[in-house]
């Protein structure tokens, strides 16, 4: 199985209007396929600069690891040194804060990540989560 563009997409659309039910701030999202390459990527109106490169660092991190980025951020308390040397061999591209989720299938084979960024690292994990569950796949945040 393999994460299409249109499952991207929706994922996508799905955080967003889970976002604006909520009353989040702006969002940025980034959606990474097989391989952790981009799939999709939105940003709203509103999101400064950064944001998604900061999505993309959760969404890579969490998927280069293995790991969602939860559980990236615990271990980053308890072992610094290792995220911080992983952090060097992604070339400085993770961001070790919930809101990037693995993309399972319902077998449990990895698809990709989402990473969303914008508001409290909770509240995009939350919008990670209802987009990945709204396509009807498994949403693994490493908790």
């Amino acid at each position: 199985m393999q994460l299409t563009l249109a499952q991207a997409k929706d994922i996508i659309r799905i955080a967003l209007e889970e976002q604006a039910k909520r009353n989040f701030k702006p969002m940025a999202v980034v959606v990474l396929g097989a391989g952790g390459t981009i799939k999709a990527s939105e940003s709203q109106d509103g999101t400064s600069a950064l944001r998604p490169k900061v999505a993309h660092g959760k969404a890579f991190g969490a998927f280069s690891l293995g790991l969602g980025s939860r559980a990236l951020f615990e271990r980053a308390k308890l072992e610094p040194f290792f995220i911080q040397a992983m952090n060097s061999l992604c070339n400085g591209a993770l961001v070790p804060v919930p809101g990037g989720v693995l993309i399972r299938s319902t077998d449990g084979q990895l698809l990709g990540a989402v990473g969303i960024t914008g508001d409290t690292s909770d509240n995009d994990e939350l919008c990670c989560v209802a987009g990945i569950e709204g396509v009807g796949l498994i949403a693994d945040t490493g908790a």
